[in-house]
């Protein structure tokens, strides 16, 4: 496997390099430098989809919590209340109404973040337009 450098973008504190030590069956000390991915390279990688979490999660959620209804549905039809099969599936049902709630949480708060930092700039926007006219 061929060693590829990795693109260090300019401006970027380094992160450390951790260094493991092995000995192999001879008694060697065999040392494996592991590269550490900073915040700022992940965010390249990805391109910014790890603050957009609540996006991932509700198609997932979706099929979760039709998953969920299917199988609740089924047992509740045979009139097995209290089977295994029943409880399964409101676990399921439940975990899928979980995901939703909290997708639609994180929605909220990356809603009130994004109003907040437009307020913010918009402040400074007019704290710099007075200085300008007075």
């Amino acid at each position: 496997m061929t060693e590829e450098p990795i693109k260090e973008i300019p401006g970027t504190p380094k992160p450390p390099k951790p260094v493991t030590m092995e000995k192999n069956s001879n008694g060697e000390v065999v040392i494996t430098m592991v590269p550490l991915v900073s915040e700022i390279q992940l965010m390249a990688a990805t391109g910014g989809a790890e603050l957009s979490c609540y996006r991932c999660i509700i198609p997932f959620a979706v099929v979760v919590l039709i998953a969920g209804i299917v199988v609740t549905t089924v047992a509740y039809s045979f009139n097995s209340h209290g089977s295994i099969i029943s409880i399964f599936g409101l676990v399921i049902l439940s975990f899928g109404l979980f995901l939703l709630a909290s997708s639609a949480l994180c929605w909220k708060v990356r809603q009130k973040s994004k109003k907040a930092k437009r307020r913010e700039s918009q402040t400074a926007l007019v704290v710099n337009q007075r200085s300008l006219f007075a």
